[in-house]
C-alpha cells in the first residue's frame, strides 16, 4: 500500500537508529519531529547507597506516589517486591517470564493503584503511559544511557515533579 501514510515513533532511537527505521518503513523522505531529552519536570539523582534496600525504602516513604523500580534479574524482581510488602508498601514484580495473562493483570493492577510499586526488568515499559508515576529508581544500572533515558522517562507524565534515582554502590 504505497500510497498508506506511516508515521513512526520513538523516544530515545539513536540518529542510526532513526535512519534505519525511515529506511525500512521506505519513506520517500526523511522527515523527523524532535524533541528534547530534557522534561523540566524531572529531577534526576544518582544516589551512592551502601544499602541500596534502605535507601529504596526511604525514597518510597519520602516521595508519595506510584513507582517503578528497575533491577537487572527476574530473581529479584520478586524479592525486593517482597520486601516492600513486608514494609507495608504494596508492591508487585515483572518480567519476560511471567505468562502473558500474569504480566497484563500484575501491569492492569499496579494502573489502577491496586499495587503502589511495581518492581521489574527492562521488560516492563512499552507502552507504559501511567501519569501519576513520582518515582523511578533504578537498583542496578541499565545496559545503555539510552535505555536509561527510556526507563527514566516513565516517570511524571503528567508534567508534575517527578525524580529519577539511580542508587549505585
Amino acid at each position: 500500500f504505497p500510497e498508506v501514510p506511516v508515521l513512526a515513533l520513538t523516544a530515545t532511537a539513536t540518529p542510526d537508529v532513526i535512519d534505519d527505521i525511515q529506511e525500512r518503513l521506505l519513506f520517500k523522505e526523511k522527515n523527523v519531529l524532535r524533541r528534547s531529552f530534557q522534561r523540566e519536570n524531572l529531577s534526576y539523582v544518582v544516589r551512592h547507597a551502601d544499602n541500596k534496600l534502605a535507601e529504596l525504602l526511604h525514597l518510597l516513604r519520602s516521595v508519595p506516589g506510584s513507582s517503578i523500580v528497575y533491577v537487572r534479574n527476574r530473581q529479584k524482581t520478586k524479592e525486593v517486591a517482597q520486601i516492600l510488602e513486608q514494609e507495608g508498601i504494596t508492591a508487585t514484580h515483572f518480567h519476560a517470564g511471567l505468562s502473558s495473562l500474569d504480566k497484563q493483570n500484575k501491569q492492569d493492577r499496579w494502573k489502577e493503584g491496586s499495587f503502589r510499586v511495581i518492581v521489574a526488568t527492562n521488560a516492563f515499559g512499552m507502552g507504559i503511559d501511567k501519569p501519576d508515576v513520582r518515582t523511578v529508581i533504578h537498583l542496578d544500572l541499565p545496559d545503555t544511557i539510552e535505555a536509561y533515558f527510556q526507563e527514566a522517562g516513565r516517570a511524571g507524565r503528567d508534567g508534575k515533579r517527578a525524580y529519577c534515582v539511580l542508587l549505585y554502590n
